[in-house]
């Protein structure tokens, strides 16, 4: 059976403070989660304090963003294996505010994703289409040009989470039906099969954009999703704590 994964993304929010509370009532309120794997991502600053606080828990620690050299002259820039250092144990990658805010390409999601996987970090890499591309009807070109790219000469794909984020439900509210996030999901590993030989059981992927406690129960539902990549109702312990009540003992 999959396990599932679900990813808080705090983003450019909170204090030290108010991440070591917010990590501290998700790691308490969700001591009893035997269903998959819970994944704190909270921005730079509160790394090590948030690893502190849910230090021998099931909770695990990630960063929202690498870069792809281990050391030089890149002022502002974190390496994985700063990350290892301070306990991260995932990054997520090719985000699409990273891409969009940042202009990332797709070259740059696979030069992360490899130097993550050789500094013993699982890269979350995230995929996903524009309200735009989705009314051409240019979906699959453009998540599939994606996940190709991404994954361009990655040894160990099977260590890679895969997170696919419609970027036009991503903080609008808006969220893709079950059967649009099964749609793209099944797409997704149609590609990882014919391409790679990855079955089912061997990658996770997530569906991020909106999702709440109120709507989770219907998305993991669908055969192809294992998890979630969380936004805004990971900033709210309740929030993110009813995602996770609301994933157990599914599939």
């Amino acid at each position: 059976m999959r396990k599932f994964i679900v990813v808080g993304n705090w983003k450019m929010h909170n204090t030290i403070a108010e991440s070591i509370a917010l990590a501290k009532a998700i790691k308490d309120g969700a001591s009893d989660f035997k269903d998959g794997v819970i994944i704190l991502a909270p921005p730079f600053t509160a790394l090590s304090n948030v690893g502190d606080a849910i230090k021998g828990s099931n909770v695990f620690l990630a960063a929202q963003n690498v870069y792809y050299e281990d050391k030089g002259a890149f002022t502002g820039e974190i390496s994985p294996g700063m990350l290892k250092d301070i306990g991260c144990a995932y990054v997520i990658i090719g985000h699409s505010e990273r891409r969009k805010y940042f202009h990332e390409q797709d070259n740059d999601v696979n030069l992360k994703v490899k130097k993550a996987l050789t500094a013993g970090l699982t890269p979350i890499m995230c995929v996903g289409e524009t309200d735009e591309e989705r009314l051409k009807g240019i979906m699959q070109d453009v998540v599939g040009r994606q996940v190709k790219q991404g994954l361009n000469d990655v040894e160990k794909i099977d260590n890679v989470v895969i997170a696919y984020e419609p970027v036009w439900a991503i903080g609008t509210g808006k969220v893709a039906t079950p059967a649009q996030a099964q749609e793209v999901h099944a797409f997704i590993r149609g590609i990882l099969k014919d391409l790679y030989g990855i079955t089912a059981d061997d990658i996770r992927i997530l569906y991020g954009g909106s999702v709440t406690k109120d709507n989770i129960g219907e998305l993991i539902a669908m055969e192809d999703i294992d998890g979630a990549l969380v936004g805004g109702a990971s900033l709210k312990a309740d929030g993110f704590l009813g995602i996770i009540q609301n994933i157990s003992g599914k599939k």
